[in-house]
This record gives structure tokens, sequence and C-alpha cells, in this order.
């Protein structure tokens, strides 16, 4: 008796979708932002549409993914560095890596206060970037090499507005952002013997959903 050929998908056929999909989310996402629609991503990925939404239910589900790896790549960047021997040129080389990897990645910046955010993985990344960035952070005031009132969540912060501020000229002058983070990162060192005018903020206010809460 003759059998009918299962349209389902192999493991390792769905292993490789999964992994076309993403190469391809992230490459279109990094280029043109989070407006890339599904069609596109799956056309650029040579799979159809059926099956990114057999991966992931939703365009939110997939920035996620990407969220996901890119906040991965900080954090094992950070986390090395927080065994440096010099705490401060290690705090320059976290900020630079981060401001770098927003320059690089449209989506990342974009995505900021999307739904995605509240994919609980996503916020478990980023809470753990911020106590990444606060270890580094306590051990550069430690050696006195930062203002004693600047925290890692000041710093995760200055990242997302270094990256901002460059953009207008990133298309012509792509290294141009080197000149904004040096901006930061003399105002977070230098000793004025004042102190900032307001209290650093407690935790990173990426989400919408945490305005709705605190009503």
């Amino acid at each position: 008796m003759t059998g009918t050929t299962s349209a389902v998908p192999s493991r390792s056929d769905a292993v490789r979708n999964r992994r076309l999909l993403l190469d391809a989310a992230a490459a279109m996402f990094a280029e043109h932002g989070v407006e890339v629609s599904i069609g596109e991503i799956a056309q650029r990925a040579g799979v159809g549409k059926g099956t990114v939404f057999r991966h992931f239910s939703s365009k939110d589900e997939l920035l996620a993914a990407i969220m996901l790896g890119m906040l991965g790549e900080l954090l094992d960047t950070g986390t090395a560095l927080l065994t440096a021997d010099d705490p401060g040129t290690a705090l320059r080389e976290f900020m630079a890596a981060g401001v770098e990897l927003f320059v690089r990645d449209r989506a990342f910046c974009e995505v900021i206060g999307r739904p995605s955010l509240q994919h609980a993985e996503v916020r478990d990344a980023i809470d753990r970037l911020r106590d990444v960035a606060e270890g580094l952070t306590a051990r550069a005031r430690h050696q006195g090499v930062v203002r004693p009132d600047v925290t890692g969540t000041d710093v995760v912060l200055l990242l997302a507005g270094i990256q901002h501020t460059a953009a207008p000229l990133l298309v012509t002058e792509p290294q141009a952002w080197r000149r904004y983070l040096q901006l930061a990162l003399d105002g977070i060192t230098t000793q004025t013997g004042r102190s900032l005018p307001y209290p650093p903020p407690s935790r990173l206010p990426l989400a919408p959903a945490d305005t709705d809460q605190a009503r």
C-alpha cells in the first residue's frame, strides 16, 4: 500500500529553517529596521510565510528571538570584562561594544518599547544586562575613575542615547558614534564636585506596560 508523503518537515529541516529565518530576520531588521514584513523575511530565508508562523507565533516573537541573541552577545562581553584588571578600561570597552552593537543593528533601538519586551526571557536578559553593567560600574566607582553617583542603569541608558545622537550621521560617517561615546565617557568620569541634579532610575523603563502597571 502506497503511503502519503508527509508534509511535516523533519526535525533537521525544522532546525535548519529556524536558523535560516533567524539569520534572515536579523540581517533585514539590522539593515531596514523593524518595519520589515514577515513576507520579506520569508522570501530572504527562502521559505514560505507558513514556515515563519510554525516557528514564531507573531512578528514580536521573532523580534524577541533576535533581541535575545543580541542581548546575549553583549552580556557575554560584559561578563568577561567583570574580571578585567583595569575596571575603568573594562567599563569603556563594555560601552564601546554596546554602542557598536546598537549602531550595527537598527532594530535593537527601534524595538525598545515594543510588546516583544514583555517576553519573559527578553525582560530577564535586560535585567541581567543591567546587573552586569552595575557590576562594571561599581568596580570603576571603587577605583575612583567614574563619578560616585553613576549607576549601571545610567550606563545602559547612555548606550542607546549615544546611538540615537549619532544616528543622523552614520550613513556618511559610520564611525561618528565614537565622538559621542567619548563625550559620554568624559561626562561620567569628570570629577566636578557636584552631584547630578536628579536621582538615578531604579530600573530600566523600557516597556510601555511599566507605565500602565504604575497607575
